[in-house]
């Protein structure tokens, strides 16, 4: 009887933390430039997320949504900027053929981890 009970109790504990797992979903962990940082003369903005991504379902763009001296400036996704996952597989490189103007930026990203659920956030960062 012991014995089935102590079967029981580790089979439950299995389930239990696994299922926990299967229900996490992937997040970003880091990410350069830094959240609200402002840097200069960057070309390249990369995401790192906590668990390898889907790479034919995960991507990003990036928007400036503000420049100095323009009030209200209307929110403009970047154009040539590419985006790529990286060799790691848990993070998305955005990469501008040239450095970004002065500005506020933001990057949007979906992705789909392991547990097939699309996630989308964003990150932003200024440029001076």
């Amino acid at each position: 009887m012991k014995l089935k009970l102590k079967s029981l109790a580790l089979a439950t504990v299995a389930v239990a933390t696994m299922s926990t797992a299967a229900l996490a979903h992937p997040k970003l962990v880091t990410a350069t430039p830094a959240a609200n940082a402002t840097v200069s003369g960057t070309k390249t903005v990369k995401l790192t997320f906590s668990e390898r991504v889907m790479p034919k379902l995960s991507s990003a763009t990036l928007v400036m949504t503000g420049m100095p001296g323009m009030k209200n400036h209307p929110d403009m996704k970047m154009t040539g900027v590419t985006s790529a996952i990286a060799g790691d597989g848990k993070s998305i490189v955005l990469t501008s053929a040239k450095a970004l103007p002065a500005g506020s930026y933001r990057a949007d990203w979906v992705i789909v981890g392991s547990d097939t659920h699309r996630i989308t956030g964003t990150h932003s960062f200024n440029v001076r």
